[in-house]
């Protein structure tokens, strides 16, 4: 597809300082997102946009695009599909509406083998704006959530029946939750100009969504202290099929580096 993969790893994080450099079994964070994007059939480009000097470099010595994201785009407010559309409009200015782009975070180490390509093919076989990957929710499903008063009385989320009545997990209806671990989309679609698509900060995903599905767990991105320690323990319990895992490392492509 010649999709244009896009890695967005802004520096300040408060859940875990420097979460996209942080080392996780044995390299930096954001490392085993590049080997993925490298490895997908689907990718043409690689580019990471990143205001930390650091994941820039590790980005660099991977042989891949960098493009300095400014500092309007990379505070605790700014969205991520504005840094996106930046970085889109620098490295493809010239692109068609149908151009594919791919939407990595940079904090996520653990995805499944050919996730990247999976959302690719979903989104050229049935010509749809966009296409995110979604996880199994298990326990905490939506029927199982609960309001807790502040005299500890417990009462249900919705409706009048806590839990819906459902006690046992293999009874819930299937739901999911994005996972964060891509989003392959048209530049149409990322620049918000698919017609009849309310504005918002949803509005770049365009009208026609679609899903691809993880289990619980394939993702892992990196939020907290604990998630660090899980995707450490996920990886190295991988050994030598942890490369493989994340994609591998291949010869770059389209290399122009910026930055």
């Amino acid at each position: 597809m010649n999709a244009i993969a896009i890695i967005l790893a802004r520096g300040g994080s408060k859940g875990v300082k420097g979460k996209n450099v942080t080392p996780i079994a044995g390299r930096r964070c954001i490392a085993w997102t590049i080997d993925g994007a490298l490895a997908a059939a689907g990718v043409s480009r690689v580019i990471v946009s990143s205001d930390c000097p650091r994941a820039l470099r590790e980005a660099r010595e991977h042989g891949v695009e960098t493009i300095e994201r400014p500092s309007d785009l990379a505070s605790d407010t700014a969205r991520i599909d504005d840094a996106a559309r930046h970085a889109a409009g620098v490295a493809a200015p010239d692109a068609g509406p149908g151009q594919a782009f791919v939407i990595l975070y940079a904090n996520v180490p653990v995805r499944p083998a050919g996730l990247i390509d999976r959302s690719l093919e979903l989104l050229l076989e049935s010509g749809c704006d966009s296409v995110q990957s979604f996880a199994r929710v298990g326990k905490h499903h939506p029927w199982w959530t609960a309001r807790v008063g502040e005299d500890g009385r417990v009462g249900p989320w919705e409706g009048e029946v806590l839990n819906h009545g459902v006690f046992r997990r293999q009874d819930l209806p299937a739901a999911y939750i994005p996972d964060g671990g891509v989003i392959a989309l048209t530049r149409a679609s990322l620049f918000c100009e698919v017609p009849g698509v309310q504005a918002g900060p949803h509005a770049f995903f365009g009208r026609d969504r679609r899903g691809v599905i993880n289990n619980e767990g394939d993702v892992i991105d990196i939020d907290s202290p604990i998630d660090v320690m899980v995707a450490d323990a996920v990886l190295r319990e991988r050994g030598e099929d942890a490369a493989s895992a994340a994609g591998g490392k291949r010869e770059p492509r389209g290399v122009v580096a910026r930055g």
